[in-house]
């Protein structure tokens, strides 16, 4: 268990150094980009990711679920990541034309063509970076991580002062994956594997085609919003729906980033050692529900001065979008690692089925509503997401045994524990309502107080993560009374 602690104190220690960064990196970028080119880079960055999952085939998780391994296998991954990522980068330079067609805006092509050349480094780091996770050592991703995103807000901001408009961030992330990849190299051990192979390949291949198309559709369904409004209505209607959906983001870089790099080489180990990943299942439920019910909570009741703040008040048609997606959001959570959990165990056939389940719904459900306009679309979303969570349920009732009555139970204490952390901000917002004089007090007073409720709630219904932030604070004392 020490190792997992250690494991998550980096990733958590990732991504909480990462957030400030991201957080002012977006209040300026919003400030500098139009809405259109924020929507012509939130177009462009949708082909790049649903490439990327091409790109990944499922490599990294082969690595980690692998029960055996060595360096034949590492080498023959590694020839897998590097034809498909080429293949891909290639696809994506040459196809950006096509693209830039079709939404009738040629910056989604000039954007695409810098993406391109990402897909020729990363595989040289993304081995490596599996071998890292594998070993349950964040210490060298940490680094990579760490200086990748001080490049990327470095390089985003001076383009952006500049006048490069969407092409700041298009360069800023080629600029991230040169220094990111370099570092995971520069950490690579010695003896490991520096070149392509053959041999085996066939084995990566078998899980890849599985597990590729658990990401492409996976992709598939994150990336149809802002694909469906582009094509349906236009960049100023993608910009405000990717600034909406960004307030969960929030919460998902801040948790859920540095929860779900562990939670699959936790799974595995698990079931390696103990032929079962239930109870640990069930526990990363419970910690993910009782900080992310309150957190979507909090931002659902103060949405107009979290847009206000961090976006500026040209986007605040997006306050309305974001309360239903941060629904959305919390309902998502119950089963959000699903997909962990049953790669895990490798039953990849299985999670591609739920995948092409849970996207199909999810694209229908927005092509059903979008007429309706940005806000139909949030809730066509909200709908697919409860259909996914259930059907979530249903295959890993199946697959691992995992009993929806467990679920609930474990999920009961965050349902309490966002109640009441969230209450007296609702009440003050009920009362008073938050407006372009109070935002600032709501956001700097109410965040504090919710804070301190939730930490109140957490000891008061002996919430299991009460004992693990009791247990990390005594170690901190411990070590540094005795490093005085």
């Amino acid at each position: 268990m020490t190792t997992i602690r250690r494991s998550l104190a980096y990733s958590i220690a990732d991504s909480y150094l990462a957030l400030p960064l991201q957080i002012v990196g977006t209040m300026i970028i919003s400030r500098l980009l139009t809405p259109a080119e924020t929507g012509v880079f939130a177009v462009a960055a949708v082909f790049s990711a649903f490439a990327s999952t091409f790109r990944d085939f499922g490599v990294a998780e082969y690595l980690i679920q692998e029960k055996e391994l060595d360096a034949e296998k590492i080498r023959a991954a590694l020839t897998v990541n590097i034809v498909i990522s080429w293949a891909m980068g290639f696809l994506l330079f040459f196809a950006a034309p096509l693209a830039a067609d079709f939404y009738h805006t040629n910056g989604v092509a000039e954007v695409m063509r810098v993406q391109a050349f990402n897909f020729l480094l990363i595989p040289f780091g993304a081995v490596t970076m599996a071998n890292f996770r594998r070993q349950l050592d964040f210490r060298p991703i940490f680094i990579a991580n760490l200086l990748g995103n001080i490049t990327s807000f470095t390089v985003a901001n001076v383009c952006a002062f500049q006048g490069l408009g969407y092409m700041s961030l298009a360069w800023s992330s080629l600029a991230a994956i040169l220094v990111t990849v370099g570092t995971s190299m520069w950490f690579r051990p010695a003896d490991f594997p520096r070149w392509p192979g053959i041999k085996g390949i066939g084995r990566v291949i078998h899980f890849g085609k599985f597990a590729s198309g658990i990401y492409v559709f996976g992709q598939l369904g994150k990336g149809a919003p802002e694909m469906i409004i582009g094509r349906a209505q236009n960049m100023v209607g993608v910009a405000l729906f990717s600034r909406a959906s960004g307030l969960v983001e929030i919460f998902y870089r801040t948790v859920l980033r540095s929860v779900m790099p562990v939670c699959m080489p936790y799974f595995a180990k698990s079931n390696r050692e103990q032929g079962s990943v239930v109870e640990g299942y069930l526990t990363c439920i419970s910690y993910l529900t009782v900080i992310g019910w309150p957190f979507l909570a909090f931002i659902g009741v103060i949405a107009y001065a979290a847009v206000r703040i961090i976006y500026g008040p040209q986007w605040m048609e997006s306050i309305p979008l974001a309360q239903v997606l941060c629904v959305a959001g919390a309902i998502e959570l119950i089963h959000y690692l699903a997909k962990e959990a049953l790669m895990a165990i490798g039953d990849v056939k299985r999670c591609n089925v739920l995948q092409v389940g849970i996207q199909a719904t999810r694209i229908v459900g927005l092509f059903a509503v979008v007429p309706f306009g940005l806000y139909g679309a949030c809730w066509g979303l909200l709908a697919a997401t409860v259909f996914g969570t259930a059907l979530s349920q249903w295959n890993l009732a199946r697959a691992i045994g995992l009993r929806a009555s467990d679920v609930a139970r474990r999920c009961l204490p965050s349902l309490y524990i966002a109640a009441l952390s969230t209450a007296p901000v609702a009440l003050w917002a009920a009362a008073e309502g938050i407006s372009e004089d109070n935002f600032l007090r709501f956001a700097f007073a109410g965040g504090p107080v919710t804070a301190s409720v939730w930490l109140l709630a957490l000891r008061f219904f002996q919430h299991p993560l009460w004992d693990e932030m009791t247990a990390l604070a005594q170690n901190l004392i411990l070590k540094y009374r005795t490093s005085r």
